[in-house]
Formats: structure tokens, C-alpha cells, sequence
């Protein structure tokens, strides 16, 4: 098995920004004490292509409700290298819980950027069956596949990423 990337937590300064910008109800004390806690993304089993994000909160999402959470991690990975992410199997089976992008792209580039590549993920509980979803801080709720890719003969792109969702379109 080829390894291409590695893990890391973003800065202390940086989780601070993301956590308060999705939660501003809450305190930088919080953030700070949650910042502690944040676990790197790992796989369950040797046989496991997903690697586990857990929650860094305790959240409940009834049916329709959406939540954006700074996971607190970025992924440096080898350039020609994606990191897709998904919901955790279990919770889409039985709750229909979907990312609000379908699937989440991370660019190898991502890294670098302006937010040190800080991963959120935004999530929905899309249950037709009236179910809440509740998960614990340190609960996996997302998983995330490194895959290679390829790109066409022509291609002649040379932009430099600095930023997240929409930062490469040209505005």
C-alpha cells in the first residue's frame, strides 16, 4: 500500500476562527478546551479504505437541519492525490445523513491555503422517516478516501489556490 499523505491539526488560532464562525453562541474558552481534544483522522481496520473523522461536538440534527463543523484537520497529500469525503456509512443508512456538497473535495493544494486548509464539513439529516441523529464529540461521522487522478494532455492550468469552496472558479 503506497502512503501519500499524512494528517495534522490546523493551529490552535485557526480552530478558534472556524469553531466560532460555525458556533457564535459559544465561547474561545470552549473552543479552546475542544481544540485539546481533537483526534486525527484513522482507519478502524487494516482493511478500511475510509479514514474516520470524528465530531469535535456533541450534536443532534433533526430531519432537515444542517450543521457546518470545523473539523480541525487538514490533509497534506502528494500532488496527483485527492481526499474525498462521505458520510460515515451507518449514519447515511439509517438516517439519510448526506453532506450538503454530495461528496467533499479536497484538493492537495488545500493545504497551503490562507486557513491552513482547515476541513469543514456541512452535513444534513435528509431522513424521510422523521429520525434524529445525535452523535457525541470524538464519534466518527465522516469518512474521507485519498484517491489518485489523472488529468488531460492539454491541461495547462498554473493558478495558485489560496482559499476554500469556490476559490478556483474565476469568481
Amino acid at each position: 500500500m503506497r502512503r501519500i499523505a499524512k494528517f495534522h491539526k490546523v493551529s490552535e488560532a485557526q480552530f478558534i476562527e472556524g469553531f466560532l464562525d460555525c458556533f457564535a453562541d459559544r465561547e474561545e474558552t470552549e473552543a479552546k478546551k475542544i481544540y485539546n481534544t481533537l483526534k486525527l483522522p484513522r482507519r478502524a481496520t487494516a482493511g478500511s479504505a475510509g479514514y474516520d473523522f470524528f465530531s469535535p461536538v456533541d450534536f443532534e440534527l433533526k430531519p432537515g437541519e444542517s450543521l457546518k463543523i470545523p473539523t480541525g484537520i487538514r490533509a497534506e497529500m502528494e500532488n496527483d492525490w485527492v481526499l474525498k469525503l462521505y458520510p460515515r456509512s451507518g449514519l447515511g443508512f439509517k438516517f439519510r445523513l448526506q453532506l450538503n456538497n454530495t461528496v467533499g473535495i479536497i484538493d492537495s493544494d488545500y493545504f497551503h491555503s490562507d486557513n491552513e486548509g482547515h476541513i469543514f464539513i456541512k452535513i444534513t439529516n435528509d431522513s424521510r422517516e422523521g429520525k434524529t441523529v445525535q452523535v457525541e464529540a470524538g464519534t466518527g461521522f465522516a469518512q474521507g478516501i485519498f484517491l489518485e487522478y489523472g488529468i488531460t494532455v492539454d491541461d495547462d492550468a498554473t493558478a495558485i489556490r489560496n482559499g476554500g469552496f469556490g476559490s478556483t472558479t474565476g469568481k
